[in-house]
């Protein structure tokens, strides 16, 4: 079963919301402290010209055989790759057994050595079934508990919080996730995000340290702010977040931020694949960046009704990412065809 028949039979919660504009309000400066990075962040890998090259996917959702075609064509365009993001809906519903089959796809296939893995709401699906082949939503959550699916992403991923930092070659890259699956403490909620004190504070130490530095930050998310790139101002996207105020309020202070989300599965051929972001009473007039990272599983697009339907055939799409002291470049790939759809260049604002 996958995600839209998973939310056509448990419905969501809605929560109104619209376009933001521009202000001039200021904020308050971030405390002087940083926090001390989650991984050891490397010096610059890039090429002659200082360039990095990394690539991102997202929605993998058990289609292992595309997962390879998207690792292989990857590596056929960027065999440098210094890291891989995959944006959450690492399995199709989060048993051990998935994850498994995922490590041994991207075992037999080249990638690079740094992965950083964000959680999605598909990791959280195994209390929908009594057992792997018999779907049982009326018995949820089956005797599975909230903390046996973070342990089993935290055994795959190989840490302890859903949240964490990795170096692509020197550029920092923070993986942001839900701490809670909603439904196990609201019975009117299923899949929506909720981000702890603690990791919105960290989120904001380590994005003041890297402004400092004059480097640009790359931010992976699973679920789509609302009124981003595509699909986000359809109501299906309007309320992944029970927060979104506050996130919106911490990354719409830095204009060298580049969050990168997943979830919806809309096509990289929309004009709104990319976008920037202003927020109000940040003071940060020119937004920040924000990138739909498709899916490997299965491509969706507007059905006019304010809803969504299946765009059929082969569908395969990621991102590249080169970021040099000047500039980010963002490329969009098509995994069936082998061919660049399209491209985007953002100047960077600190440069180093």
């Amino acid at each position: 079963m996958d995600r839209r028949s998973f939310m056509a039979t448990t419905g969501r919660a809605t929560l109104a919301g619209g376009v933001l504009a521009a202000t001039g309000s200021l904020v308050s400066a971030p405390a002087a402290g940083a926090a001390p990075a989650t991984e050891p962040v490397a010096a610059s890998q890039g090429d002659d010209n200082g360039t990095v090259r990394f690539n991102i996917i997202s929605d993998i959702q058990g289609d292992l055989t595309d997962f390879g075609k998207a690792l292989d064509d990857l590596h056929a365009i960027n065999p440098g790759s210094v890291g891989l993001g995959i944006a959450g809906d690492i399995t199709p519903r989060g048993y051990d057994f998935e994850y498994a089959a995922v490590r041994q796809t991207i075992d037999k296939h080249p990638h690079p050595k740094a992965v950083a893995w964000a959680i999605g709401n598909h990791e959280f699906y195994v209390p929908k079934y009594s057992d792997p082949n018999t779907l049982a939503q009326a018995t949820w959550p089956n005797g599975t508990t909230e903390d046996s699916l973070f342990k089993s992403f935290y055994n795959f991923a190989e840490r302890g919080k859903v949240y964490s930092e990795t170096s692509f070659g020197g550029v920092p890259v923070l993986s942001l996730g839900t701490e809670r699956y909603s439904h196990y403490h609201d019975a009117k909620l299923w899949d929506e995000v909720w981000i702890s004190d603690e990791q919105f504070t960290w989120l904001e130490d380590r994005l003041a340290y890297w402004e400092r530095r004059r480097k640009p930050v790359m931010v992976l998310t699973h679920h789509p702010l609302p009124n981003t790139v595509s699909g986000t101002h359809n109501k299906l996207y309007m309320s992944d977040y029970l927060q979104p105020d506050r996130l919106l309020s911490i990354l719409g202070r830095h204009k060298d931020v580049f969050l990168f989300s997943g979830h919806t599965h809309w096509d990289l051929n929309l004009s709104d694949w990319v976008v920037r972001r202003v927020v109000p009473g940040t003071g940060n007039l020119e937004g920040f960046t924000v990138v739909n990272t498709a899916a490997v599983q299965v491509g969706w697009m507007d059905d006019g009704k304010g809803g969504e339907v299946s765009l059929g055939g082969a569908f395969n799409q990621g991102l590249q990412v080169e970021v040099d002291p000047q500039k980010v470049v963002i490329k969009a790939r098509d995994f069936t065809t082998n061919t660049w759809l399209k491209q985007l260049t953002v100047p960077l604002h600190n440069q180093a």
